[in-house]
């Protein structure tokens, strides 16, 4: 079953091209690579599908359904979520309270019935608070819940905003980046991670990353960018030996 299919999907700002024809299909379930140089584009292609950028041309589906031209907001509640290469947590908020501001879409009383605290509102605040530190206990934060996310250490910090995006129930989850400033334990730790969310959440996830290692350990296939366009793709081990991947990377 197919669960994300881009067509031809690109965007330019003013004349520069940045992302061109681009055509991607992920399976349900899969772990997919998404890799190429600084500047290939690779960012701009997950802000084009989360909204943050409308397509100038083509389009993408999520299980068969267009979500080209919707808000963020409208894509998070289809079933897209993300997190990003700069860790964006609310850091003056408590671990816990991160999570909770992801359950949005899971809260179903009135602004009339939370000011004035009435019993619905008492019920479903308990059951979010109870799905938060779930939520938590997966990533083995739940000790640290009442803890300043600021406060966290880095590694942590990665695996706060994975639960967030988590949180809102997605179909497909889109990691830009996710080892970026980690060493090498961390990076190890991370990929058991993703492992682990992929078959525990029943997740589809599309990733970013410069670490090759993590890549060829993780991922079933990869998409390699470069200036916007494709230069490979297929299964990953195969992409990673294209002497034209290697080029792109490393030059003649």
């Amino acid at each position: 079953m197919v669960m994300l299919e881009t067509k031809n999907l690109g965007i330019s700002f003013g004349g520069l091209r940045a992302v061109d024809e681009f055509n991607l299909t992920v399976e349900k379930g899969q772990l997919y690579g998404l890799i190429g140089p600084n500047g290939a584009g690779k960012t701009t292609v997950f802000n084009l599908l989360t909204g943050v950028y409308a397509p100038t041309s083509g389009g993408f589906f999520l299980e068969g359904k267009s979500l080209a031209g919707k808000s963020p907001l409208e894509i998070n509640r289809c079933g897209i979520a993300r997190t990003f290469q700069n860790i964006r947590l609310f850091k003056d908020m408590s671990v816990i309270d991160n999570v909770k501001v992801g359950l949005h879409n899971a809260a179903h009383y009135s602004i009339f019935e939370g000011l004035l605290m009435l019993p619905r509102y008492a019920a479903e605040e308990a059951a979010l608070e109870k799905r938060a530190r779930e939520l938590l206990q997966v990533f083995d934060l739940d000790g640290e819940r009442e803890y300043l996310a600021s406060n966290l250490p880095y590694g942590k910090q990665r695996k706060l905003e994975i639960a967030r995006a988590l949180a809102t129930s997605p179909k497909l989850l889109l990691l830009d980046e996710p080892a970026a400033g980690m060493n090498p334990n961390e990076t190890a730790e991370l990929m058991e991670t993703i492992r682990f969310v992929r078959d525990e959440f029943d997740m589809t996830i599309l990733l970013i990353e410069h670490d090759m290692k993590l890549v060829s350990g993780i991922c079933e296939q990869v998409t390699v960018l470069n200036f916007g366009t494709t230069l490979a793709q297929g299964e990953t081990s195969a992409v990673l030996s294209d002497p034209k991947v290697v080029r792109a990377y490393l030059g003649e």
